[in-house]
């Protein structure tokens, strides 16, 4: 059955809910399999996973395709794959919302540069305040983690761009769908190297499969589903939401305190996200 007459029914901004709360979870998860499998081995697993059940459902159509658009989403694909790569690296070495923080600065340069209301710009700075204060600069981050985390923002901010631009070229999720399949090339080796024969074992394919559905299958296609509807700016200020969503679930899953300053923090990035929100539909409608 096809994925885009049922996503079409549902509100572009309970899409991007869902997809912000959805990959969170899969993301604390995933937290749990490095000390068997390393961050390369825990991508391996979901990039895997995600696009076998992205092709498996959404069942794309591969022949006849120009070859503009195959250039296309094997660059996304690339992206996505660096991304992913990038973002468990910086994962296994910073909590999870200071790394979904700093990785955020992707999207709001895609804010900046793609506004045209100056109410827009408001959100933005107000988003950044929060951002900046949830990092903790001159905390003595890792140096590793933080290079990792800045290598997943610039990616991020591709992926919002590439996304845009495969969403009216392809039907449904087949764009997305397409470049994962390319995406689970790229930790191959890393994967391999660090988990070994560990990633066959059964508890680590169950736990790798929950991850990939919801770090990768669900938020990628709900995402791209929303893009096609709300502006790209408008897109990356609601995804102001993912750091907080992201300390949440650290707290939640992982057992990460949550302290004042990132409760304020918090705060800040969630009335950022409302403000956008009051007029994204309008905004998707002109």
């Amino acid at each position: 059955m096809r994925t885009s007459g049922i996503l079409e029914r549902v509100p572009a901004l309970s899409l991007l809910l869902i997809g912000i709360v959805s990959v969170q979870i899969g993301a604390a998860l995933a937290v749990g399999l490095f000390d068997e499998i390393g961050p390369g081995g825990t991508v391996l697993l979901r990039v895997v996973f995600g696009a076998l059940i992205l092709v498996a459902v959404v069942r794309p159509r591969w022949r006849g395709r120009p070859g503009h658009d195959l250039r296309l989403i094997a660059t996304f694909g690339v992206v996505l794959g660096v991304m992913n790569l990038a973002f468990y690296e910086a994962l296994d070495h910073l909590p999870l919302g200071i790394v979904v923080t700093i990785e955020f600065a992707g999207p709001l340069v895609v804010a900046v540069i793609g506004s045209r209301r100056p109410l827009d710009l408001v959100w933005v700075v107000l988003a950044a305040a929060g951002i900046v204060l949830l990092a903790n600069p001159g905390g003595g981050m890792n140096a590793f983690g933080l290079a990792c985390a800045g290598i997943a923002a610039v990616c991020w901010a591709l992926y919002i761009v590439l996304a845009a631009h495969a969403g009216p070229r392809f039907q449904g999720a087949d764009g997305v769908a397409m470049a994962m399949v390319v995406a689970s090339l790229i930790p191959i080796v890393p994967g391999i190297a660090q988990g070994g024969s560990a990633l066959l074992e059964p508890e680590m394919l169950a736990v790798g499969a929950a991850v990939g559905l919801l770090s990768t299958a669900i938020p990628y296609t709900v995402e791209t589903e929303a893009l096609r509807r709300i502006p790209r700016h408008v897109f990356s200020v609601l995804m102001s939401l993912e750091p907080a969503v992201a300390a949440l679930a650290g707290f939640v899953i992982a057992g990460q305190d949550l302290h004042g300053r990132e409760i304020v923090a918090i705060g800040l990035v969630v009335i950022a996200s409302a403000g956008a929100s009051r007029n994204a539909e309008a905004i998707a409608e002109t």
